[in-house]
């Protein structure tokens, strides 16, 4: 065992000292969040962001108080989602989440760069302080939801939430491809290791269903899932189709009017922790 250096940020061993509660951040002194939700991916380009953001909305659409701290620094596309423009604003007491159509608080460095393209080159110290700093600064108003939508991989953002924030559980999206399975468990591996509860599995794209004759079809092969969850115990499951008008809502800023009751059970799961 390699001698400990007291810098619990850049360390992942699962010691005591690092578990310890006092070793979380505070949110700010105005802030109150009851339950905190980590949508992770083991890889990009499986719908993490939509599955966030469809997730918030339903859990707003039962009458909870919902938040999203977008954690993917570099590529943020949560404001974009719920058509949130603009710069949020703050003051010497901390800054204002901004709110979305339906009142999903939301922040993101979208809503802090000049222009939502402009690029964000920092290095992963860095990164990880502004997801901190989201988490600390912000005011977060009465949220009883708080969704964190964090960049694909095991890398600085999810150890930095994992060790910084109290996660209460996280839900991993995935798509059916066999590779994607292997990378799922890289995901649930971490968790683990890090004393994190997977709270269930979305597997995003997992089939179409053909408007002309109603069939199912696989088009990116055979789900791999349930092996997945029955190897690692995890019973929350949800399969999403292949919706060409949930791309059109997002792209439009539109995702809080999708319709669809394939999260509802994995929604029912949130709201009872």
């Amino acid at each position: 065992m390699s001698e400990c250096n007291s810098d619990c940020g850049s360390c992942s061993s699962n010691c005591a000292d690092r578990t310890k509660e006092s070793n979380f951040e505070k949110t700010h002194e105005l802030s109150n969040v009851k339950k905190v939700i980590g949508i992770v991916s083991g890889k990009g380009g499986v719908g993490k962001s939509s599955v966030t953001s469809m997730l918030a909305t339903l859990t707003r659409r039962m009458g909870f108080n919902t938040a999203i701290l977008d954690a993917d620094i570099t590529g943020p596309s949560i404001p974009k989602a719920f058509g949130i423009k603009g710069h949020a604003e703050g003051s010497e007491a901390g800054l204002i989440p901004m709110l979305s159509k339906t009142g999903i608080e939301v922040m993101s460095t979208n809503l802090l760069l000049e222009n939502e393209t402009d690029p964000v080159v920092w290095r992963g110290p860095v990164i990880a302080g502004m997801v901190k700093q989201f988490w600390t600064d912000v005011i977060w108003n009465e949220v009883d939801f708080m969704f964190i939508d964090m960049p694909p991989g095991t890398g600085d953002v999810p150890l930095t939430v994992y060790q910084s924030i109290p996660v209460d559980g996280i839900i991993i999206v995935t798509s059916p491809q066999e590779l994607v399975g292997m990378i799922v468990e890289k995901a649930v591996n971490m968790a683990n290791k890090m004393n994190i509860k997977v709270l269930g599995i979305v597997e995003n794209l997992s089939y179409f269903v053909c408007p002309d004759n109603g069939k199912k079809y696989n088009i990116f092969g055979k789900s791999k899932v349930e092996e997945v969850a029955q190897k690692h115990k995890i019973k929350n499951l949800a399969k999403l189709p292949i919706k060409p008008e949930i791309a059109e809502l997002c792209d439009s800023g539109n995702i809080e009017l999708f319709e669809g009751d394939e999260l509802n059970g994995m929604v029912s799961m949130i709201t009872s922790l």
